[in-house]
């Protein structure tokens, strides 16, 4: 009988299903991270770890700043565009070809200056890096929201699995061939990742078969695109400053062993947004053209559920993963272990919060997540020139926790003013453990 719920679960098409394989996939996700930093880690040690951070880390802040809130905008147009599909596809991914080109020329002319406090071999590594990932990214972004617009979650979840996978098994191979620079270990995952892309490309011929080149001259399209595009662009473009911003900081103000110690705590600690993250993934396409009623009460019952899961694992997983990290990556890294805790709990309150935002994105209200944005990155970028030269890591990890509190209490406000959505309903319904129940019975009997 558990074999038969367990089939059921991951084979089926609804929203819970959807979610479940999501999940498993979050999961896996974090595992495989979680095992190329200890690889990283344990190849380069705690200072080559950062430099190694400091080399792939320009190419998604670059993707993600430079994104224009296409692959959003891509999956509501062809949910409220039927017929059309061909147009905004082809509009999204032309645009990013001279994107990726300026931003690549902007790329490799300031890196010098960017990482000016790091070797000069790292510089060159990275400049070369980032020009041959961005475009890759970019276009990844698209291919993963075209999928979730058609239901393709597959490709989707394969997309965000075969990456961290594929790069694991390229360090893996360095490793036992000798060749452990970071030089190689850039390479490798640059191949990796276009064989990726090769992949998520063949799967998703069907929707990517158009005439690439006709009707160039038609706005109609492009409009509703970058209209959308760029309503979104602004939270987005805060989303990526706000989980970027930290590193930004370690990489002006403190040292490659500091960026080391960071990445790999902030990695370890994203495990508990396993659910969370999948949630938010697949409810927004999920929901997008629901009535406004039905989409308040899906995203709150998934934030209330996902937040009591949640808070019940935190505690006693945050002390597993402090033993963890001494015994995987080594006793150095346990200098940072109290990082460790404070991202760990901001990594769940983040979490919830992006899901109740996703409700303003289903109906075409993503002005107020850029002020909800805008107003906790303004906060937490204060704070981090306060916090990190008097705590070091610890006031990163501290500065985060408080601009995620503020992220949760802005939104709720948000959706008590404008959606007249009562704050005791977001937090406790007594009905949601009926839902659950009653979900669990369902699979049951099947």
């Amino acid at each position: 009988m558990n074999q038969l719920m367990f089939r059921k679960a991951w084979s089926g098409d609804g929203l819970v299903q959807t979610i479940f394989r999501t999940s498993a996939t979050n999961l896996l996700v974090m595992v495989i991270s979680t095992l190329t930093s200890i690889v990283t880690a344990r190849m380069f040690g705690v200072v080559g770890k950062g430099e190694f951070s400091a080399i792939i880390f320009w190419p998604t802040l670059l993707a993600g700043l430079v994104g224009f809130g296409l692959p959003t905008s891509l999956i509501y147009n062809l949910k409220q565009n039927r017929g059309s599909e061909a147009d905004f596809v082809r509009a999204g991914f032309l645009f990013q070809v001279p994107v990726s080109i300026i931003t690549g020329v902007i790329a490799w002319t300031w890196l010098p200056s960017w990482l000016g406090n790091y070797p000069e071999a790292v510089i060159e590594t990275s400049r070369w890096y980032t020009v041959l990932m961005l475009p890759i990214l970019l276009a990844v972004n698209l291919i993963s929201a075209l999928a979730q617009s058609c239901g393709k979650f597959n490709v989707y979840n394969g997309v965000r699995l075969f990456f961290p996978l594929i790069n694991l098994a390229g360090l893996i191979a360095l490793w036992i061939i000798g060749n452990l620079s970071l030089h190689y270990a850039a390479l490798a995952f640059l191949l990796t990742s276009v064989f990726v892309i090769f992949w998520a490309v063949y799967s998703m011929r069907d929707d990517l078969r158009i005439h690439w080149f006709r009707d160039l001259g038609n706005t109609t399209a492009a409009k509703a695109l970058f209209g959308y595009g760029s309503k979104v662009f602004g939270v987005e473009l805060l989303g990526t400053l706000y989980s970027q911003f930290d590193k930004l900081v370690i990489l002006s103000m403190l040292t490659a062993r500091d960026l080391g110690l960071y990445t790999v705590v902030y990695a370890l600690s994203r495990v508990f947004n396993v659910v969370q993250t999948a949630i938010t993934n697949v409810i927004f396409p999920k929901v997008t053209g629901m009535a406004a009623d039905a989409i308040m009460a899906t995203v709150g019952r998934a934030f209330r559920l996902s937040m009591l899961l949640m808070m019940l694992v935190v505690v006693p997983c945050m002390f597993v993963g402090r033993f963890l990290m001494g015994i995987l990556f080594g006793a150095p890294f346990l200098e940072a272990s109290g990082a460790f805790y404070l991202l760990s709990i901001e990594c769940i309150l983040g979490g919830g919060s992006w899901i109740l935002a996703s409700s303003f994105n289903a109906m075409g209200r993503p002005g107020l997540v850029l002020i909800r944005q805008l107003i906790a990155l303004t906060v937490t970028i204060g704070l981090f020139f306060v916090l990190v030269p008097l705590y070091g890591l610890n006031g990163i990890a501290l500065a985060l926790l408080i601009g995620a509190v503020i992220r949760l209490l802005v939104t709720m406000a948000a959706m008590r003013i404008v959606f007249q959505v009562k704050m005791s309903t977001l937090l406790f319904d007594k009905n949601d453990f009926r839902f659950l129940l009653e979900r669990i019975k369902d699979k049951t009997k099947k």
